[in-house]
């Protein structure tokens, strides 16, 4: 299916080593940022209080977290839990306060507004399970990674599958960066997004890669170059790309419009990474591949004689 046709090709590989220097320096810039300002991490990583409360009527969650941050102990998260009437309270843990004194002093400012509010329940977040939840979370990254960097070595010429790598974990950095930068609040919400934006941005580079590789083989591609055959590939898979990720980014987009807080750190994640996902398969993995010396003769002996394309 296509929604338009290109005639001419777009020479994306003349911009090659703009858009890479733009890539490089954005990578730096993530890297500093999660050094020096780190992640936000919320309070499942962290530790801290975790309480439901009940209201009679549709609860204002803009009222309820206006009364607890005043509080002062730190990012509060507030949402809904399933009905309108039930909410969720995360708070950080305070020095010096135990989780019971905390919950105690929530419910004096959730009574003060409406004396109807029930305390459902209350949870306390150690450390040791904070800190367990980082390892996992880790290690739920790492092995998709390792994951990733199998399936592309396996299914492509050692220099596209290099290029594709190097694409896909610079997406993760750009994001956690962003997330460092602006001191998002990085929770388990936002992890599920990452891993999400990990197996969309390998898709958006196998489509590109594999038409490369067909191209390749064409008749119609000899005697072009390197560069205007990926040129070529590129062009044609615009049509897939505009229908494929506009429709994800208008879903996504409507989620971190209309979602309110609870889908947000999910939500920005999952726009960030489309964006970047699009923006690293073809103007970041390409020219990369052309940079080490991708050729025609590369793709000959490892495209096998009756494989076709993902358009």
């Amino acid at each position: 299916m296509e929604f338009f046709r290109i005639k001419r090709d777009i020479p994306f590989m003349s911009y090659g080593k703009l858009t890479t220097t733009i890539s490089l320096v954005t990578f730096i810039l993530a890297v500093v940022f999660l050094f020096t300002k780190g992640l936000n991490l919320s309070v499942e990583f962290t530790g801290g209080t975790v309480m439901e409360v009940q209201y009679q009527q549709a609860a204002n969650l803009g009222d309820i977290r206006h009364r607890v941050e005043a509080l002062k102990v730190g990012e509060v998260q507030v949402q809904s839990l399933g009905t309108s009437r039930d909410v969720l309270i995360r708070l950080p843990s305070k020095a010096g306060v135990s989780s019971a004194k905390l919950s105690e002093q929530v419910m004096g400012l959730l009574k003060a507004g409406d004396a109807s509010v029930q305390l459902r329940k209350v949870e306390f977040v150690g450390p040791s399970v904070g800190e367990e939840l980082v390892s996992s979370g880790l290690t739920a990254i790492l092995l998709v990674c390792v994951g990733i960097v199998i399936y592309l070595a396996i299914r492509f010429e050692w220099r596209l599958a290099l290029s594709a790598i190097i694409a896909n974990m610079h997406d993760v950095v750009i994001i956690l960066g962003c997330f460092a930068l602006f001191q998002w609040e990085f929770s388990l919400t936002v992890l599920a997004g990452v891993l999400a934006v990990l197996g969309y941005s390998v898709n958006e580079s196998v489509v590109v890669f594999d038409r490369i590789r067909e191209n390749f083989r064409r008749p119609a591609m000899r005697g072009k170059s390197t560069a205007e055959v990926i040129d070529n590939a590129i062009t044609a898979t615009m049509s897939r790309t505009f229908i494929t990720h506009g429709s994800t980014e208008t879903m996504v987009l409507s989620m971190l419009l209309f979602g309110g807080p609870a889908l947000h750190g999910f939500a920005m994640a999952l726009t960030i990474g489309i964006v970047f996902g699009i923006y690293s398969s073809v103007l970041v993995a390409s020219p990369l591949a052309l940079a080490l010396g991708t050729t025609r003769e590369h793709m000959v002996k490892v495209v096998k004689p009756k494989e076709e394309a993902v358009v």
